[in-house]
């Protein structure tokens, strides 16, 4: 990677891998089209499921477990995650309850999981926040007490591992995105990981059973992808990415400026052949852009760590041999107030800040009907983490140059709030 200032457009919010030409062609035969096999063997799994968004895998495999156990209906998420996580839980006609995170992890915090724990649990859903690895064994041990599974958000995290398992394989069942922006995209897709064969049939089952053929829908994927492939480039990326972040952030919509404004409803339908061989064609250079952007995190997070007052997110302490991936550097400032200081100054600078999630699930105006409420838990550090919480790129077009005015800005408001 040039050392120089090179790129003077827009630097998308996540590192995700662009597309090349010779990736768009047509498919060529079978195994050209069999993207859960190719995934399987990048994963070291036995058998991948490949669905038309991580949101949509998701569903599947809830609709899959309540089959198995239909007299239970509540599902536990972080209360610091993805709305669309809630969103695919209301969508399986099952109640929504959210678990504070640890003080100084992004961890589930184990003493109020265990309170929210009972006999009518369906899952724990643990996440992988922004590639960093997070305990799964804790929520794992939590789910089993009370019979209930364990099902991981990995959607940040395809490629991160712990030793020689992927994350996405530690729990029941798992999950990746491969949304826009991801480190493999299709545009929209996702994928599932179930280990267990009778849980795996189950889930394959869930999927023939709700997921239909629409030819539109997957038309719909084919020329956004297409244009994915044409647009993700700095050059473009402030009029597809930059331009609506800034309209959103001049109303002081910080929601959809986060891009956290979804529709609830979640369309479901098959991913086809075109999609899959795109997808199959650029696996093959994950791994080197995977090992490009980890050797790019920790010559930057060496820089960011000399900042007084600044956070650098690392995988869980509690998960020995732990290795995420770093699509973004998360970042905690020392306040709320710097936090927000930061933002006002740089998110639409075009420099690849972004907030993961603006708020906890029961802050948003949108989604706060989903959540069951719990009168005697403030969720106090699952708030604290929305307001201090930032994530910068570590996109490969954020050059040298502009990392270090970044840095420098950071440094500014944080010696402001000391």
């Amino acid at each position: 990677m040039s050392r120089k200032s090179e790129h003077h457009g827009e630097v998308p919010p996540t590192a995700g891998l662009p597309l090349r030409r010779k990736d768009l062609g047509l498919p060529i035969g079978g195994a050209d089209t069999n993207l859960a096999a190719s995934l399987a063997s990048f994963l070291g799994v036995e058998a991948t499921q490949i669905e038309c968004s991580g949101t949509a895998a998701l569903v599947v495999a809830l609709t899959a477990l309540k089959r198995l156990a239909p007299e239970r209906d509540e599902v536990i998420v972080p209360a610091y995650t993805c709305p669309l996580v809630a969103l695919a839980v209301v969508h399986c006609g099952l109640k929504l309850y959210v678990c504070d995170l640890q003080v100084d992890t992004l961890d589930m915090d184990i003493a109020h999981l265990r309170r929210l724990c009972n006999s009518h649990t369906l899952a724990v859903v643990p996440t992988h926040l922004g590639g960093r690895v997070s305990d799964v064994t804790a929520a794992l041990a939590c789910a089993r007490d009370v019979g209930a599974w364990t099902i991981e958000d990995a959607a940040q995290a395809l490629g991160a591992r712990v030793g020689a398992d992927s994350v996405g394989t530690l729990g029941d069942i798992g999950f990746f995105s491969l949304a826009v922006g991801k480190g493999l995209s299709l545009f929209e897709g996702g994928v599932l990981v179930v280990r267990d064969p009778v849980l795996r049939k189950a889930c394959l089952q869930a999927s023939a059973d709700t997921v239909p053929r629409r030819i539109g829908w997957e038309l719909r994927r084919s020329l956004e992808l297409l244009g994915y492939a044409l647009l993700y480039d700095p050059a473009w990326m402030r009029w597809v990415y930059g331009r609506p972040l800034r309209k959103a952030l001049r109303r002081g919509d910080w929601s959809s400026a986060a891009g956290d404004e979804f529709d609830l409803s979640i369309p479901l339908h098959r991913v086809g052949r075109w999609r899959q061989a795109v997808g199959i064609r650029a696996l093959s250079r994950l791994p080197a852009f995977l090992a490009q952007g980890t050797a790019q995190a920790q010559r930057r997070r060496e820089r960011i760590a000399g900042i007084v007052g600044v956070q650098v997110l690392e995988d869980s302490a509690s998960v020995p041999g732990a290795a995420g991936v770093w699509p973004v550097l998360l970042l905690r400032l020392p306040t709320g107030a710097s936090r927000d200081a930061l933002l006002n100054a740089s998110w639409g600078s075009g420099c690849g800040l972004s907030v993961p999630f603006a708020r906890a699930l029961p802050d948003y105006e949108r989604y706060a009907h989903l959540v069951v409420p719990q009168p005697d838990e403030n969720l106090s550090n699952a708030r604290d983490w929305a307001s201090r919480l930032v994530a910068i790129s570590n996109s490969p077009w954020l050059d040298d140059a502009r990392f270090e005015n970044f840095c420098r800005t950071l440094a500014e408001h944080c010696e402001r709030s000391g």
